[in-house]
């Protein structure tokens, strides 16, 4: 395990690959971005827009899927009131033992500001057997469930005749998941090859899931995105100012709430992420103890290159909070999943890194290495 000499991105990060300069492809990249004209980069996305017809009896011009959240709201309310593009928002429905009251909010401000919005709802009795399958067998419930929030997006795509989509960030560009890189900066019809979507649902059949209960979590093929020129683009690439704090800046005016929960309880330092469900930053933790980074890592390594924290300050704020989750939503999550606390840290230590981490005869984990150094 090493880590990027400019931020805390550690060469475990799934698709990412480091320069022989020892730096990680998102600070490579936001490096660059120094020589951007961004009126020039808007002036491109404008003349791909105006390019771009509605099919007779349309309404919208393009899709957005949207949780509600900060990058969400900001895309919508960007692409509506500074290109003059009317989007119909698309959104994935948790059930109601995951969904949050503050998702609910966030989404009822988006229509309140005039929004049109789909609601997508996979049944909920295969979601939760799809959770409890995909954390029993990867100790990841959002194997199915993430594939089902990508794909319900190109679905209503298709179903509604619109051929274009609208994504936020570019996950090879400022994740560093490379496999995800189209053949420019906004090409987002790679997206399918990143990490998140990467185990597809043949693992699904292999459970014995029948076809016509996957529909869900079915992501289009490529020759039905050809057939319908169907096309994603990134809005991340246009915007100079695109982050997860500057998003929630540009959001919360509007309406969006946050959460109040505190970062001991997420590692989410600023309450901005995740705010539909509380189950994510679950998901976050086991992803610390599979690949020695978490939601803290992420938020740093942002605020780094926007020189907001130094690289030396980032190390201390991710070696307390990266792995923090409430023992409040672990108990919840065993609830809804059916499993005991004790299983599931039983999953979770079967799983852990050993490369990465020790765990002691009382069960407790601990890193072999060290934040900012690594192995």
């Amino acid at each position: 395990m090493r880590y990027c000499k400019r931020c805390l991105q550690p060469d475990t990060r799934p698709n990412t690959r480091f320069g022989d300069d020892g730096v990680c492809p998102a600070c490579t990249y936001f490096a660059a971005l120094s020589e951007v004209d961004w009126a020039e980069r808007v002036d491109i996305l404008r003349d791909i827009l105006a390019g771009r017809k509605r099919k007779p009896g349309q309404q919208h011009d393009c899709i957005i899927g949207i949780s509600g959240g900060k990058d969400s709201t900001r895309q919508a309310l960007w692409v509506r009131d500074q290109l003059g593009v009317r989007p119909l928002l698309v959104c994935l429905s948790y059930p109601p033992e995951q969904v949050t009251q503050r998702g609910v909010d966030n989404l009822s401000n988006l229509i309140e500001l005039g929004f049109d919005v789909v609601v997508s709802a996979p049944a909920p009795g295969t979601w939760r057997q799809l959770k409890r399958d995909g954390f029993a067998r990867f100790t990841n419930s959002f194997r199915s469930t993430e594939l089902a929030l990508f794909s319900c997006v190109p679905q209503i795509a298709l179903r509604y005749g619109i051929d274009l989509i609208l994504w936020g960030e570019n996950p090879a560009l400022q994740l560093g998941d490379l496999k995800a890189l189209g053949r420019t900066g906004y090409d987002g019809n790679n997206l399918r090859h990143m990490n998140t979507l990467s185990s597809g649902k043949e693992w699904m059949l292999g459970h014995g899931y029948r076809e016509g209960e996957l529909i869900a979590y079915t992501y289009p093929s490529v020759e039905e995105f050809l057939e319908a020129d169907l096309n994603i683009i990134y809005l991340g690439w246009f915007l100079g100012d695109w982050s997860l704090v500057n998003n929630a800046m540009y959001a919360c005016p509007h309406g969006l709430a946050i959460r109040t929960d505190g970062v001991e309880k997420t590692g989410d330092l600023y309450g901005i992420t995740a705010l539909d469900e509380d189950f994510t930053p679950i998901n976050q933790m086991i992803k610390y103890y599979k690949f020695g980074f978490g939601r803290t890592t992420d938020y740093v390594n942002e605020e780094i290159r926007l020189g907001r924290i130094s690289r030396d300050e980032a190390i201390g704020v991710v070696e307390r909070y990266d792995h923090c989750c409430s023992p409040q939503y672990i108990e919840a999550y065993c609830q809804y999943l059916g499993i005991s606390v004790d299983e599931f840290w039983e999953q979770v230590r079967a799983s852990v890194n050993p490369a990465l981490f020790c765990i002691d005869q009382d069960g407790q984990i601990y890193r072999r290495f060290k934040v900012g150094e690594g192995l």
